[in-house]
């Protein structure tokens, strides 16, 4: 019997081609599909699929998922996201190993950044 393997990270949200969007052009995602109500977007190995979810459903600042990402320069990647609609959450930590960050991108979800020394 085969073990069973990850096919990708769900998030729902109000707006599948804005977040869409968000993702493309804010942390450079491939868009495989877009449509209205569901997208296919990939990074490396990672697959992130968007499905439109009623308001009502998708929490207001909430937090429904996390993903987390290792960017050469999150000065630069914050602005980007930032110019599509995420905010900030708290100050940039400079770690030993690094700086970190967090931000809420669209419909609540969060993104860790994370910029290795």
């Amino acid at each position: 019997m085969a073990a069973a393997s990850f096919r990708w990270i769900l998030q729902l949200h109000k707006d599948v081609p804005k977040a869409a969007r968000f993702y493309s052009e804010g942390l450079d995602f491939t868009v495989h599909v877009c449509t209205l109500r569901w997208a296919e977007l990939q990074s490396g190995p990672l697959k992130l699929g968007l499905m439109q979810s009623p308001i009502d459903h998708v929490m207001q600042k909430g937090h429904s998922s996390l993903l987390s990402f290792t960017v050469t320069d999150i000065d630069q990647t914050m602005t980007k996201l930032m110019a599509l609609g995420a905010e900030l959450d708290g100050p940039i930590k400079y770690e030993i190993h690094g700086k970190v960050a967090a931000m809420h991108c669209l419909d609540g979800h969060i993104l860790g950044l994370y910029e290795p020394a």
